[in-house]
C-alpha cells in the first residue's frame, strides 16, 4: 500500500499558495484492507474513505470509462493493480495530475510542473473531452490563477470548443452548473471565467442571454476587486439584461433566493439608480418601497453597491448618486410613526399617512 497527496494540494504547494484541503490517494490497497485499518467508507460511486483520526478523504486508485451522457456517465474500476499513473491520467489538467509521497518526492508523469512554470492550463489526455463539466472547471481555474498569468492552452481550448459544440453541456444539471458558476464568481478574477466560456462557445450553450457583455464583466471585476459578496457579484453580471432574461437565468440555474432577488431588482432599477438626483420625490419613494428599504435596508445597500461597481467598471471615479440615495433612504426612514398611531390611525389609513409623511421628508431632502 502506497499513499500520496494528489491534486490541488500538490499544485498549490508548488505555486507557493496556501494549502487548505488535502486529497489522498491510496495505491495497492483493497476495500477490506482500508476497513481493517479503521477507515470509514463514504463513496457511493467509487471507494472513498475517511481517515479514522483526521477525517480527511482517502480514495483508492481507480480508472474510469465513459459509459453514458454527461459528467456522470462513467464506469469506475478500483483495484490494487491500478497504478499511480493510471489514476492520474484520468484527471482534468496536468497541474492537477501530480502526486507527492511522504518523503516530499513529486511524481509528475504528465509534466504538470512544466505547465506550472509556463503558466498553462493544459488537459492531461484526450479523455478530457468525455466530461463536459471540465469546461466549467478549466474556466474556473483560469479565473483563479489569472493573477498569476495563467491561460488556457490552445489545444485545450479547442477541446472545450468541441465539447460545447457537441451538446454535452446540456446534460449538466442546474445544481452542478450553478455550483461551478458560484465558485467561479468568488474567484480572484471571475470575469475571466465568462471570457473563457465565451471563447470556447460554452457561454452560448449555458447563458445565451448574457452574450458578450463588457460592461457587466467590468462591473463584476470591480466587485471582485472590492471583495463584494456572491449576490452582489451576480447582480453585477446580470445588470444589463431584461427582467425576463434575468428571471429565465435564475430559474434555469436555480440560483439562491438572495441572488435572484438582488439581480432582478438591480436589472429593473439600475437606470433609476443612475439618475437618482433627477428623480421626483414620488419616484424616489416608489424606489425605496420596491426594495422594502424600511424592513430590508441591507438589500437596498447591496443594490447601491452594485451601482457603484458599475460606475467603477465604466472608469468613473465614484458614484455620487449612490450616496444621494443613501441619504434619501435615511430621510424616509427617519419619519416617526408614533404620532400617527397616537392620532388614532390604523390599517390602510395609517399606511397612507405614513407614505405621505415619507414623501414630505423626501421633498424636504431634495430641497435641502
Amino acid at each position: 500500500m502506497h499513499i500520496y497527496k494528489v491534486g490541488g494540494a500538490v499544485r498549490d504547494r508548488l505555486l507557493g499558495r496556501p494549502v487548505s484541503d488535502i486529497d489522498w490517494l491510496v495505491v495497492g490497497a483493497t476495500v477490506e484492507e482500508m476497513h481493517a485499518k479503521g477507515f470509514r467508507p463514504v463513496g457511493a460511486d467509487f471507494p472513498v474513505f475517511l481517515h479514522p483520526k483526521t477525517g480527511e478523504e482517502y480514495a483508492l486508485a481507480r480508472t474510469e470509462r465513459k459509459s453514458g451522457r454527461g459528467y456522470g456517465g462513467f464506469t469506475f474500476h478500483a483495484s490494487p493493480d491500478v497504478t499511480l499513473e493510471e489514476d492520474l491520467i484520468r484527471r482534468d489538467l496536468t497541474i492537477n495530475a501530480m502526486a507527492e509521497d511522504e518523503t516530499g518526492t513529486v511524481y509528475d508523469p504528465y509534466h504538470g510542473q512544466s505547465d506550472l512554470d509556463q503558466r498553462l492550463l493544459r488537459h492531461v489526455s484526450p479523455a478530457f473531452a468525455e466530461d463536459p463539466l471540465r469546461v466549467l472547471r478549466v474556466a474556473r481555474f483560469a479565473a483563479r490563477y489569472a493573477p498569476l498569468g495563467f491561460r488556457v492552452a490552445d489545444e485545450t481550448l479547442e477541446l472545450m470548443r468541441q465539447i460545447s459544440a457537441s451538446g454535452e453541456l446540456q446534460a449538466l444539471t442546474a445544481e452542478r452548473s450553478w455550483k461551478e458558476i458560484e465558485r467561479a464568481l468568488m474567484e480572484a478574477q471571475p470575469q475571466v471565467f465568462f471570457q473563457v466560456l465565451h471563447a470556447c462557445g460554452a457561454l452560448q450553450e449555458l447563458l445565451p442571454e448574457l452574450g458578450d457583455a463588457p460592461q457587466a464583466l467590468a462591473a463584476l471585476e470591480q466587485a471582485a476587486m472590492h471583495e463584494k459578496p456572491l449576490h452582489v457579484r451576480w447582480a453585477c453580471l446580470l445588470q444589463s439584461l431584461t427582467p425576463a432574461a434575468i428571471k429565465a437565468i435564475n430559474q434555469r440555474l436555480k440560483a439562491p433566493r438572495e441572488c435572484q432577488e438582488l439581480a432582478l431588482l438591480t436589472g429593473e432599477c439600475l437606470k433609476l439608480g443612475n439618475q437618482a438626483q433627477e428623480l421626483p420625490a414620488t419616484t424616489l419613494l416608489e424606489l425605496l418601497q420596491k426594495f422594502d428599504v424600511y424592513r430590508r435596508p441591507q438589500r437596498f445597500e447591496d443594490f447601491l453597491i452594485a451601482c457603484e461597481m458599475t460606475a467603477l467598471g465604466e472608469g468613473k471615479a465614484g458614484h455620487p448618486q449612490a450616496d444621494y440615495l443613501r441619504e434619501a433612504a435615511a430621510a424616509a426612514r427617519a419619519v416617526d410613526v408614533k404620532p400617527l398611531v397616537q392620532a388614532g390611525l390604523t390599517g390602510q389609513a395609517l399606511g397612507e399617512a405614513l407614505k405621505s409623511e415619507r414623501l414630505k421628508a423626501l421633498e424636504a431632502y431634495k430641497l435641502g
